[in-house]
């Protein structure tokens, strides 16, 4: 476990895709082992901003620092082992579950153990029997499980979440939730995580981050944010339960 308060830091970030400004300025920290819920509409630069925090897209100016180093001193592969990432529809490749999991071992050439397997598998609620059970063949529930498990494999410190739920019937939903919330207790793992759900910002978030038109409009402890009189978080609250 690496021991600083900040796990990732943009300083003025500003990023454009073909002269289209996505993010403008954007300024703001995520804390190291907390959960932070990045919400918004559709367009403001949530999905852009995830992916820069692994490197997937890098700014156009400004600056992003990991555990207080700049984002551009890591190697790649090390930095995407450190900062992992599980998208809404996460590829399941064909296949078992234990050749899904495995796949994150046999890019570095290491092999993974029958008992590491189910470790990672029981970390995300799901027995030794699913082990070789057709990974296409799961429900979409269990396919994210999966997915997250696949991730864990590398052991981030980070764990960058992207609508993972927004597919998922409501049992599901509350299943992924709480195993999340046990791995960050367990792993002291820090993880952002984007949702359109009001509901579940305020379930599950330490911390939120309000993004509106490519800029980052509020930020702070989730508790504060959504009890404050603030017009933005009034808008959002008050149109329902998605935004």
């Amino acid at each position: 476990m690496i021991h600083n308060d900040i796990a990732i830091e943009f300083k003025k970030v500003c990023y454009e895709v073909n002269d289209l400004s996505i993010l403008n300025n954007v300024s703001g920290v995520f804390y190291n082992g907390k959960i932070t819920t990045l919400v918004g509409p559709s367009g403001a630069g949530k999905t852009s901003l995830l992916k820069m925090c692994n490197g997937l897209h890098s700014p156009t100016s400004g600056d992003i620092y990991i555990f207080n180093k700049p984002i551009t001193t890591y190697e790649p592969t090390a930095l995407r082992t450190n900062v992992g990432i599980v998208l809404q529809s996460s590829p399941i490749i064909r296949g078992t579950v234990f050749e899904n999991l495995a796949l994150p071992f046999k890019l570095k050439n290491k092999t993974l153990l029958e008992k590491e397997a189910i470790a990672f598998l029981e970390d995300v609620g799901l027995d030794r029997t699913f082990l070789y059970r057709q990974g296409r063949d799961l429900s979409g529930g269990q396919q994210q499980k999966v997915s997250i498990a696949r991730t864990l494999m590398n052991q981030p410190n980070i764990l960058l979440l992207d609508e993972i739920t927004s597919a998922l019937d409501p049992t599901s939903v509350q299943e992924i939730e709480q195993l999340l919330l046990n791995i960050n207790k367990k792993y002291k793992t820090t993880i952002i995580w984007i949702t359109h759900n009001i509901e579940q910002a305020k379930r599950i978030g330490d911390y939120t981050w309000m993004m509106m038109e490519g800029q980052l409009v509020e930020s702070g402890e989730s508790k504060r944010l959504w009890s404050t009189s603030n017009d933005f978080i009034q808008t959002i609250t008050l149109g329902g339960q998605e935004v």
